[in-house]
């Protein structure tokens, strides 16, 4: 949610950056944080009961106890990413990506650390690995603000103001729209576990598609704004990626479960979902670009409505029927999820070719 209503910063600072109203993108930078801070608050209740919400939703309660622990974890995870995304967008609007890459480095290395010390050494489980995450996710934060706080933006970073809570509703219903993106997206994934998790076998099915998602969503993500010639090259380098990847996962099949787990009976379940993980790698390494292309437009209200209906109206349907109907299990969800994901791709791919790029920066 934070991700998506933080992209809302990315076009009006983008534009306003652009425009050379540099003033603008520190008001904007502090009108986000309040919106986003208003939003993390009123989201907080739904992981504090998170226990209850998934045993109502038919999940095992084994599943259910260990998601509540992290459930709670992930509430001081869910306040980094305020400043973390906000700062980001601010930073990248204004080609400042040196800062944004060293200080993910160094978060990188003390979560690495933190995982061995807090999981592999002194074997703290779950606790260790959501304090590595927690340190690792705020880490960045203190740098970034600092660098923009302390200097580091000097032309577009002029102190706190109060000019920060005028025009709060202009950002506010841009940041909805934006949230609404990508939370169709996001809680598209999340349907996708839920179904799975009421299938048979469902601790197995679970932990294969947990590697395939993640596999996929790290291998396709990423972002892109700009005029036409950028799109373009853009998208066919992604897509390049995506073709070779496509081959590599194709091939290499449930070996690649390996570095995840040490199970035989999750091996061999993502094995058998390899061909499908090695398509979600290919439409991932253009649907993320399309995304963003749509971000830096100020597309979000439209994509929105076209999420929905691709997703919604779409994929979830045609992955509960091949699933529980036809009765391909995991398989068959994914399936139908995947077939959403590429009609709105499509429907992307003819926005963005039928798009005015001339009008767009005028």
């Amino acid at each position: 949610m934070q991700l998506g209503m933080a992209s809302a910063l990315e076009t009006l600072c983008g534009q306003a950056y652009g425009a050379k109203q540099y003033h603008m993108l520190g008001i904007y930078l502090q009108r986000s944080w309040l919106v986003l801070i208003g939003s993390t608050i009123c989201l907080t209740p739904i992981y504090i009961l998170a226990g209850p919400i998934l045993l109502a939703l038919g999940q095992e309660e084994r599943l259910v106890r260990i998601a509540r622990v992290i459930a709670l974890w992930v509430i001081g995870i869910n306040f980094s990413f305020v400043p973390s995304f906000t700062c980001q967008m601010f930073l990248q609007a204004q080609s400042k990506n040196k800062i944004i890459a060293y200080v993910a480095a160094i978060s990188l290395g003390v979560h690495v650390f933190l995982s061995w010390l807090l999981m592999v050494h002194f074997d703290f489980g779950i606790a260790g690995a959501m304090t590595s995450s927690l340190v690792a996710h705020w880490l960045p934060n203190i740098a970034q603000l600092l660098f923009v706080i302390c200097g580091g933006c000097k032309d577009t970073w002029r102190g706190f103001s109060w000019f920060a809570f005028k025009d709060l509703w202009p950002v506010f219903k841009l940041s909805l729209a934006s949230g609404g993106m990508t939370c169709l997206e996001v809680w598209y994934n999340s349907i996708l576990i839920l179904l799975t998790g009421n299938l048979k076998n469902a601790e197995v099915s679970l932990n294969a598609l947990a590697i395939c998602v993640r596999v996929s969503n790290e291998i396709g993500s990423g972002n892109s704004k700009g005029a036409k010639f950028a799109t373009m090259i853009v998208v066919l380098t992604s897509l390049s990626v995506g073709v070779i990847l496509f081959f590599v996962f194709l091939f290499l099949r449930g070996r690649v479960s390996y570095i995840f787990t040490t199970s035989e009976l999750v091996a061999a379940q993502v094995a058998d979902l390899s061909p499908i993980l090695a398509f979600s790698i290919l439409l991932n390494s253009v649907q993320p670009v399309l995304s963003g292309v749509a971000v830096g437009g100020g597309w979000q209200k439209y994509v929105t409505y076209v999420n929905l209906a691709c997703y919604y109206l779409v994929g979830i349907p045609t992955g509960i029927f091949l699933g529980y109907v036809v009765d391909l299990q995991v398989k068959g969800v994914w399936l139908g999820m995947i077939f959403g994901i590429f009609v709105q791709t499509c429907v992307l791919t003819i926005m963005t070719m039928k798009t005015d790029w001339d009008k767009q920066v005028h």
